[in-house]
């Protein structure tokens, strides 16, 4: 397992900064979000693609990925009955897997509630099925890239679409990809039926990526969940990936979130002895 950062959390600094900051508290990688590149990051040329990766990787840091997808778009949507607009959101996600690739990337996370969420006129059963019509579009563009796309579930206080892990798995196993598969985050699992650790257990066969938080939407072990059953469960089923780091609430401080949720981390995964 390797320790990496979502690059959200650093606002208004400069990447040098961010990327001195990142490496100094022990992070080795950087999940991006789109919109932290601009209103519209498929713009990017492939100049400042290429500069902007060499930036990350000349500082020691390894690009894990892209997350957030569809936060802060416009006219994007993954369950609505609308063709016109899952197929441009099709088109997007497809635009976004190279450039994740572009900048070194193997995984992009699929949360984006409000881009998902479904009415109460709709089905999650039709959910699903417009749903599938983006994700089957999009699924020879992985494969050309080589990106996984992991599917995170949310709790209720996010929205109504993949609450558990087992509705996005439900997903995953109608289409067959293996380019197609599971996100788990410790905040969104706190609301499943079943300990946190469980449902990391119950689900390890599908599993590609882990992000690391509390429902008090701060880093790991800023809050009230523990951590050491966690790693336990991590370690059993052999989870050797990234573990990034997500929070919502900065007000700690970026230096203060990034130091704590490290030696959080760190002790707990010595205590479960992985």
């Amino acid at each position: 397992m390797r320790y990496a950062i979502c690059n959200e959390l650093f606002q208004d600094w400069s990447w040098e900064k961010s990327l001195e900051k990142t490496t100094e508290a022990g992070y080795e990688g950087w999940e991006i979000a789109p919109f932290t590149l601009g209103d519209s990051p498929l713009e990017t040329s492939a100049a400042q693609r290429s500069e902007l990766a060499n930036q990350v990787t000349s500082a020691g840091v390894e690009v894990v990925g892209l997350h957030w997808l569809l936060a802060k778009t416009e006219g994007f949507h993954l369950t609505t009955n609308d063709k016109s607009i899952r197929q441009s959101t099709a088109e997007y996600l497809q635009g976004l897997a190279r450039l994740c690739r572009d900048f070194g990337g193997s995984i992009m996370v699929l949360g984006s509630p409000q881009q998902r969420n479904f009415p109460d006129s709709m089905t999650h059963a039709e959910a699903d099925d417009n749903a599938l019509f983006v994700l089957e579009q999009l699924a020879p563009v992985l494969a050309e890239t080589d990106v996984t796309l992991a599917l995170e579930p949310l709790g209720p206080g996010e929205g109504n679409y993949w609450n558990h892990a087992s509705q996005a798995v439900s997903v995953i196993e109608r289409l067959g990809c293996e380019n197609i598969r599971l996100h788990l985050d410790v905040k969104a699992m706190s609301t499943e039926d079943h300990s946190i650790a469980d449902v990391i257990r119950a689900n390890a066969k599908h599993m590609a990526h882990f992000h690391a938080n509390d429902p008090n939407l701060l880093g790991p072990g800023m809050g009230e969940v523990d951590f050491v059953p966690i790693f336990e469960a991590l370690k059993e089923i052999g989870y050797k990936d990234w573990v990034s780091v997500e929070v919502f609430d900065y007000k700690p401080g970026i230096e203060t979130i990034l130091r704590e949720s490290m030696d959080n981390m760190q002790e707990a995964r010595q205590k479960a002895g992985a």
